[in-house]
């Protein structure tokens, strides 16, 4: 079996609008096309021996066991790698469960696409289950541990720590989107100029002086101490000679640590001894070149949790620790608190496991004992220096119990450190009396403080810490950070609408961000160039704070490659659907093409709307599936779907009497006639007035004025600046250049209606072949420009896209001749070369058509050209 490719969905997608973390697999099974499971002899009681736990994937058969019926009925190796991938994953800690496996359109060869909760382990179980699922069909012993580890590894190194993980949980559950930022805990809440950011527990609002102050222990007891809060006593060192002058003054037990250390790191507790202190100087030392030796407080180490100053949560932590039996030794005892399964590796469980490391070895050496010591019965040994869960401490929950002196002194604490969430750690024998009375004391004060003791403590009540974070965040009721989202899709019209809504938002006042084929928009200014119509650049636009309303076209490509980079829109616009990219990743139908544009109307919010054409019936069939209100466009105001969507009250625009015209229900208000209106070119281009329907609306139900709507029309001109490659006509002395994006049938058809309107003494036209396309869409291209155009010069894009000149340019001819079998055609496979050539040769009145591919290259020539011939410098045409 053979893996073409592994794409990773990360947003709604063509397989699942609601599942977004997908991975799709395109298999080749070969030879294995011919055998399913139940011809394999052993293959089943392999596969039930390797999976006993698979026996819980119902399949469809609705109940445990199902996907071993079917197994023995016989069903194909993609579905057998599909549950593999699921199972494995769930061994590694992974839970996911969803799956299926579909047709790909050729022969033997399947998607398989599964459910996954970190990409990279979901990329590494497709290839796993590859692996083991052939070994099963050979025979041959597999051991798969080391994939499962593979794969906990992976999962540890990319998923969001606890506390970071909890922030977006509770924010997406509100209905904020999120970002992650970097590969580490920098995330984004919120799109755009409304977004807010987080770090950890640091937030965008976080004080910086307030983490300074933290970070510096020296700084933090200072400011402490003159605030009479109780502190331990304690003295700041650089050098090992200063050492034996602190123990003296501060005085044994003693706590030696970093002075911006955390978690831990470097710190040594309850010293007794100066030898002890030498040692655990230098451990400080590893970490910072300060070092504080400060009085060892007994008691039970407490923290406190305090957000937007107020005390949300307290937990009192112990170490890692075991208790003797009188039998077991130290190695024992760990491995069977281990054996809890509560525990896990890293972060994937409430506990972690304890490790028995050197720094372990090293604390029960000084208590006498080595791993393999057996410890008398009852003895608590303590494993860690801190308390720490991530070293696998625990925790209990007493926020209830925490004395009102104290939640008064840790919420003041706050304030003085200036941190609008912190941790407070305390040393006190019962945080239920005043610290006080109880001879304890505040030990640091920790920026960006762990939420896993209160999330989840080993006992006691867990507490939702990250409610109030996202509170502190977004303190208005219902506030969710989005900013207007208005989404475009289509075979043809996309860019055009993209821009003209996106120049209407303007004009109401909106700072834009834009995506289009050709670039990404901030606020006017190119900052991206290219085709920008998939998720990475929809991304940027969201991520970008200066926007507060993003217009976004999107494309088939990305929504095949990963999804949408938004899970939802505010509305969705659909401008038609016809052949174009057919045969391509699977999509071999109009229909499967129109089931992946479906994807944006069907991400529409309940309170958007989805904009669909009524004209089209592949696109109208899309209205069954939207959770959204309905809105309808149609060049016919008489469209039997226009009228009873407007009886029913909805919004619909139509072209009727000349006039582009909203209506809700049957109410009607004339925008602006078409003819007046620069893009339609005195009313010639007609798609052009299909593509301004969908932008009235999508302005109207955005709360843009008409009076905005009109401004926008009339100063949006069909141009190089304004619509780059969309009916670009250059008038030289002598002649006319029009420049377009036509690169499939329908588009040819619109542009064929277009020139049909304009007066020429001759039509040359200039066309390529598509390397992309179907043999059938080729061939129909030039049957088209046949009919266009008198004479016709065929070129060749620069990407040939698997196929060669030759082939290329039999595909058009035949389209040609097909219609005009004595039409005068020249093959000049550069288009440079081709333009040069047709402007050179051009006749007084004719129309140079040129269907150029890579935009910015034409604009630039024929602009040239053009420069050329006004400075005199040259004059073009006989």
């Amino acid at each position: 079996m053979k893996i073409r490719e592994i794409n990773a969905m990360r947003g709604p997608n063509y397989w699942s609008i609601r599942r977004h973390k997908l991975i799709v697999m395109v298999l080749d099974l070969e030879e294995m096309e011919e055998k399913p499971s139940n011809v394999i002899v052993g293959f089943s009681d392999r596969l039930k021996n390797k999976f006993p736990s698979m026996y819980s994937h119902r399949c469809s058969e609705g109940c445990e066991g199902g996907f071993f019926m079917r197994v023995d009925e016989g069903t194909w190796m993609g579905h057998v790698i599909e549950h593999i991938a699921l199972e494995i994953q769930t061994l590694a800690g992974m839970d996911t469960g969803f799956g299926r496996t579909r047709d790909y359109g050729e022969k033997g060869v399947y998607n398989v696409v599964f459910s996954y909760l970190e990409e990279n382990a979901g990329k590494y179980a497709a290839e796993a289950a590859v692996r083991i699922c052939e070994s099963l069909i050979s025979g041959e012993e597999y051991d798969m541990e080391p994939d499962i580890q593979k794969m906990r590894e992976l999962r540890e190194s990319e998923r969001l720590g606890p506390s970071t993980g909890s922030i977006v949980e509770e924010a997406a559950s509100r209905g904020i989107p999120w970002i992650r930022l970097n590969k580490y805990s920098l995330c984004q809440l919120g799109y755009g100029a409304n977004q807010k950011r987080i770090q950890a527990t640091v937030t965008s609002e976080t004080s910086s002086i307030g983490v300074e102050i933290a970070c510096d222990k020296e700084d933090t007891k200072f400011l402490l101490m003159q605030a009479e809060v109780e502190v331990p006593k304690g003295e700041i060192i650089s050098r090992e000679s200063s050492l034996e002058a602190a123990c003296r003054y501060v005085k044994y037990p003693l706590v030696i640590k970093p002075i911006d250390g955390n978690h831990g790191r470097g710190i040594t507790v309850n010293i007794n001894t100066y030898e002890e202190a030498i040692e655990a100087f230098h451990a400080a030392k590893l970490v910072s070149q300060k070092v504080i030796v400060e009085k060892f407080i007994t008691g039970e180490d407490y923290r406190l949790l305090v957000i937007n100053h107020k005390l949300i949560a307290a937990a009192k932590r112990t170490p890692a620790h075991v208790i003797g039996d009188g039998k077991s030794t130290v190695k024992q005892l760990i491995d069977e608190v281990n054996s809890d399964p509560r525990r896990g590796y890293g972060h994937e469980n409430v506990l972690t496991m304890i490790t028995l490391n050197q720094l372990t070895q090293t604390i029960i050496a000084a208590k006498g004992y080595t791993e393999d010591s057996v410890i008398p019965s009852g003895e608590r040994l303590i494993l860690k220096d801190t308390a720490n869960l991530s070293t696998g401490g625990t925790a209990e929950d007493v926020t209830d119990i925490v004395h009102p002196a104290n939640v008064s002194m840790a919420e003041r604490i706050s304030k003085i450190i200036d941190l609008d969430i912190c941790g407070i750690d305390i040393m006190t024998s019962d945080i239920s009396q005043p610290l006080s009375e109880t001879g304890g004391a505040v030990l640091e004060v920790n920026a960006g403080p762990g939420f896993r003791m209160h999330l989840a403590p080993t006992k006691g009540l867990p507490r939702n810490v990250a409610a109030p974070v996202v509170d502190k965040l977004f303190p208005k009721q219902g506030d969710t950070g989005r900013i207007p989202i208005v989404a475009i899709t289509g075979t043809n019209g996309k860019t055009t609408t993209s821009r003209l809504i996106a120049h209407m938002a303007k004009m109401h006042g909106y700072r834009v961000g834009y995506t289009t084929s050709d670039g990404v928009y901030i606020q006017n200014r190119m900052l991206m160039k290219g085709d920008c119509t998939g998720p990475a650049s929809s991304e940027f636009v969201l991520k970008d704070p200066t926007v507060n309303f993003a217009v976004l076209e999107c494309a088939r490509g990305g929504l095949l490659r990963s999804g949408l980079a938004f899970s939802h829109c505010d509305v969705g616009i659909v401008t038609n659907v016809a052949a174009d990219h057919l045969g391509l990743k699977g999509i071999h139908t109009l229909e499967q093409l129109a089931q992946v544009k479906a994807v944006i109307p069907e991400t529409v919010l309940p309170a958007g709307y989805a904009i669909l054409n009524a004209d089209d019936d592949l696109v109208y069939e899309m209205r069954r599936n939207i959770k959204s209100n309905l809105a309808l466009f149609s060049m016919d105001e008489n469209n039997p779907r226009i009228k009873a969507l407007q009886r029913k009250g909805g919004i619909t625009a139509v072209f009727e009497n000349g006039y582009v015209t909203l209506c809700r229900g049957e109410w009607k208000m004339r925008v602006m006639k078409a003819d007046l209106i620069p893009l339609t070119y005195g009313g010639k281009a007609t798609f052009m007035i299909q593509n301004i329907l969908p932008a009235i609306i999508a302005a109207d139900v955005q709360g843009i004025s008409i009076e905005d709507m009109k401004a926008a029309l009339e100063t949006f001109i069909p141009s190089p600046a304004q619509t780059p490659g969309r009916l670009n006509l250059f008038q030289f002395q002598n002649f006319r250049v029009l420049l377009d994006f036509a690169h499939n049938p329908a588009g040819m058809k619109a542009l064929k209606n277009f020139t049909d309107n304009l007066d020429a003494t001759k039509k040359v036209g200039i066309i390529a072949g598509i390397g992309d396309r179907r043999v059938e869409d080729n061939t129909e291209m030039g049957s088209i420009i046949s009919d266009m155009c008198d004479e016709i010069i065929i070129r060749q894009d620069k990407n040939l896209r698997g196929k060669t000149e030759q082939e290329l340019i039999d595909m058009v001819n035949s389209g040609i001749k097909s219609k005009h079998p004595d039409k005068k055609t020249t093959i000049i496979p550069s288009e440079k070369e081709a333009i040069l050539h047709a402007v050179k040769h051009a006749e007084k009145g004719s129309l140079i058509i040129v269907c150029s591919d890579v935009i910015p290259d034409a604009l630039e020539l024929v602009t040239k050209l053009k420069e050329q011939e006004v400075k005199g410098e040259v004059v073009f045409g006989v």
